[in-house]
Protein backbone atom coordinates (compact mmCIF):
# COMPACT_ATOMS: atom_id res chain seq x y z
CA UNK A 1 0.00 0.00 0.00
CA UNK A 2 1.00 3.31 -1.31
CA UNK A 3 1.16 6.30 1.65
CA UNK A 4 0.37 10.00 1.57
CA UNK A 5 1.28 12.35 4.39
CA UNK A 6 -1.71 14.70 5.14
CA UNK A 7 -0.69 18.28 6.05
CA UNK A 8 -3.13 20.59 3.82
CA UNK A 9 -6.92 19.73 3.21
CA UNK A 10 -5.59 19.82 -0.50
CA UNK A 11 -3.77 16.65 0.42
CA UNK A 12 -6.74 14.85 1.57
CA UNK A 13 -8.60 15.55 -1.34
CA UNK A 14 -5.95 13.94 -3.52
CA UNK A 15 -5.64 10.62 -1.68
CA UNK A 16 -9.49 10.41 -1.27
CA UNK A 17 -9.14 11.02 -5.37
CA UNK A 18 -6.64 8.52 -5.74
CA UNK A 19 -8.08 5.86 -3.62
CA UNK A 20 -11.45 6.23 -5.43
CA UNK A 21 -9.53 5.52 -8.34
CA UNK A 22 -7.96 2.43 -7.56
CA UNK A 23 -11.48 1.34 -6.37
CA UNK A 24 -12.96 1.95 -10.04
CA UNK A 25 -15.38 4.80 -8.84
CA UNK A 26 -17.01 7.42 -10.22
CA UNK A 27 -17.49 10.40 -7.56
CA UNK A 28 -21.44 9.56 -8.78
CA UNK A 29 -20.93 5.73 -7.29
CA UNK A 30 -18.71 6.73 -4.41
CA UNK A 31 -21.09 9.29 -3.43
CA UNK A 32 -24.14 6.46 -3.74
CA UNK A 33 -22.02 3.92 -1.89
CA UNK A 34 -20.72 6.57 1.06
CA UNK A 35 -24.26 8.65 1.59
CA UNK A 36 -21.66 11.54 1.01
CA UNK A 37 -23.09 14.29 -1.78
CA UNK A 38 -21.26 14.36 -4.58
CA UNK A 39 -20.81 18.21 -4.93
CA UNK A 40 -18.90 17.58 -1.49
CA UNK A 41 -17.11 15.16 -2.56
CA UNK A 42 -16.10 17.17 -6.03
CA UNK A 43 -15.03 20.48 -3.49
CA UNK A 44 -12.74 17.95 -1.52
CA UNK A 45 -11.11 15.81 -3.99
CA UNK A 46 -10.36 19.57 -5.91
CA UNK A 47 -8.60 20.87 -2.66
CA UNK A 48 -11.62 23.18 -1.34
CA UNK A 49 -11.10 23.19 2.47
CA UNK A 50 -13.62 23.66 5.00
CA UNK A 51 -12.14 25.44 8.08
CA UNK A 52 -12.95 22.30 10.12
CA UNK A 53 -10.66 20.45 8.17
CA UNK A 54 -7.89 22.87 7.90
CA UNK A 55 -7.98 23.95 11.77
CA UNK A 56 -7.76 19.73 12.71
CA UNK A 57 -4.93 19.13 10.34
CA UNK A 58 -3.37 22.33 11.42
CA UNK A 59 -3.78 21.42 15.17
CA UNK A 60 -2.23 17.53 14.74
CA UNK A 61 1.02 19.48 12.86
CA UNK A 62 1.20 21.64 15.77
CA UNK A 63 1.29 18.92 18.45
CA UNK A 64 3.71 16.65 16.44
CA UNK A 65 1.15 13.99 14.69
CA UNK A 66 1.25 13.14 11.26
CA UNK A 67 -1.76 12.27 9.80
CA UNK A 68 -0.87 9.84 7.15
CA UNK A 69 -3.67 7.98 4.83
CA UNK A 70 -2.53 4.08 3.40
CA UNK A 71 -3.75 3.59 0.15
CA UNK A 72 -6.05 0.30 -0.91
CA UNK A 73 -4.71 -1.70 -3.67
CA UNK A 74 -6.56 -2.63 -6.52
CA UNK A 75 -9.15 -5.02 -5.45
CA UNK A 76 -8.46 -4.49 -1.77
CA UNK A 77 -11.02 -1.86 -1.18
CA UNK A 78 -13.55 -2.59 1.51
CA UNK A 79 -16.73 -1.39 3.14
CA UNK A 80 -17.59 1.78 5.70
CA UNK A 81 -19.39 -0.32 8.15
CA UNK A 82 -21.63 2.44 9.46
CA UNK A 83 -22.82 2.91 5.79
CA UNK A 84 -22.89 -1.16 5.16
CA UNK A 85 -25.38 -1.28 8.32
CA UNK A 86 -27.26 1.52 7.69
CA UNK A 87 -28.36 0.27 4.38
CA UNK A 88 -29.05 -3.16 5.43
CA UNK A 89 -31.02 -1.85 7.99
CA UNK A 90 -33.00 -0.08 5.19
CA UNK A 91 -33.82 -3.13 3.59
Amino acid sequence: MDKMEIRRPQDLGLAVSEARRIAGLTQAQLSDNSGVDRTYLAKLESGLSTLLLDRAIRLLRRLGARLVVELPTAGAVGSDDEHTFARQRRR
